[in-house]
């Protein structure tokens, strides 16, 4: 099959571009032929796959978004593809991989009315439209339940079009071989002692990721625990802006960013708790990738997977609405907890009895379904 995949921007250490990538190369072993069309790429190209660097014009990002699906549009109908799959929300897609929630149910809770007429709104609510409004006929690679209902709700979406996918970890996301002696190097190169703890938090785009929320738990925190408690960023984004909000909590000495790293799996193995109390987060990948490597995690309850976290008994769920002081408190008692190592144990067992790998696999046999449907129709 030719398949072309379509998607704003590719660099390496975004979740939802570490999906397409995986998905897209295992389409690529069944021997389909993959066509990536984007906006921009950063990091090495994929064997195999041929991409396209669409240039539009554009002020602003969302009129960018807005020329980028109407020039890819008139590129793929000058082809013949068995399907289009969008990673972002746009015209035209045969299969949407849902990586983001419900835009217009999130403006119309975040935003009042007078942001509700701007062309930013309207555009992305149009976009949104073209893949979930009744007559789209576009399927929707499903990967949180919470967001279904919000697309039924607000699109009238025919629940036959969502196809629900498992979680989808990589398996080098598991942690093999001596992991008391990973966790020693890590903390020996980060310079972190036995009786220190460390904090980890994973993710680019650290506004959404709660990373001020992290910042003000650290500084809350007892002067005897504060004083020996670190905490590490790995992603990308700008850490400027929390910098200066570390250097006003005083606590500016005991952060780190250590920018996008493909060895992630090492520093969890190292870490004593995962912090992520994200203000949205479609899934949260990154609470599996925890489990998997055995290390307990706070989360908000908003997360997509917060509901693994808590099946499993691998952490603990910080309630909504968010509370700072909430939050401040459950991570004290977490730090101290005797629980840690049942925390550990059971995040392990979840993982090795539950399928959170094969996500890109189902999602090629919906692509592939999808394809010879549309071909059998056309």
């Amino acid at each position: 099959m030719k398949l072309a995949f379509c998607l704003f921007k590719y660099f390496p250490f975004g979740g939802l571009q570490r999906d397409f990538r995986r998905i897209g190369e295992v389409c690529l072993n069944r021997s389909h032929e993959i066509y990536v069309y984007t906006m921009a790429w950063e990091g090495e190209k994929p064997h195999g796959f041929e991409v396209s660097q669409v240039q539009v014009r554009g002020v602003s990002n969302h009129r960018k978004c807005r020329n980028f699906s109407k020039k890819v549009n008139q590129l793929i109908r000058e082809e013949r593809f068995d399907a289009v799959v969008g990673f972002n929300k746009m015209e035209g897609l045969d299969v949407y991989y849902a990586a983001d929630p419900c835009y217009k149910a999130r403006m119309l809770k975040e935003k009042g009315s007078l942001y509700r007429i701007s062309p930013r709104y309207r555009t992305y609510l149009t976009l949104e439209e073209y893949v979930f409004k009744p007559s789209a006929g576009t399927h929707i690679l499903l990967i949180s339940e919470m967001e279904k209902a919000k697309y039924i709700q607000y699109y009238q979406t025919p629940e036959e079009r969502f196809h629900s996918l498992p979680p989808g970890i990589a398996r080098d996301r598991v942690i093999h071989g001596n992991i008391a002696g990973i966790r020693k190097s890590v903390r020996s190169e980060l310079i972190i002692g036995d009786d220190e703890i460390m904090l980890l938090m994973v993710g680019s785009g650290f506004k959404t990721k709660g990373l001020d929320r992290s910042l003000s738990a650290l500084a809350s925190l007892p002067e005897r625990l504060r004083i020996k408690t670190k905490l590490f960023i790995i992603g990308r984004g700008k850490p400027e802006f929390f910098e200066k909000i570390a250097l006003r909590l005083n606590i500016d000495r005991q952060i780190q960013f250590l920018g996008g790293r493909n060895d992630v799996p090492r520093f969890m193995a190292g870490a004593d708790l995962l912090l992520h109390p994200a203000y949205t987060e479609n899934t949260g990948t990154v609470l599996i990738e925890a489990m998997a490597a055995g290390l307990p995690v706070i989360a908000t309850d908003i997360c997509g997977y917060a509901f693994h976290v808590k099946k499993a008994d691998a952490g603990m769920l910080v309630p909504s609405p968010f509370r700072q002081d909430i939050f401040n408190n459950m991570l004290e008692r977490m730090i101290t907890s005797r629980e840690k190592e049942t925390w550990k144990r059971n995040g392990l067992r979840y993982v090795s009895e539950n399928d959170v790998f094969s996500m890109p696999e189902k999602a090629a046999d919906v692509i592939e379904a999808v394809a010879k449907h549309k071909a059998g129709t056309g």
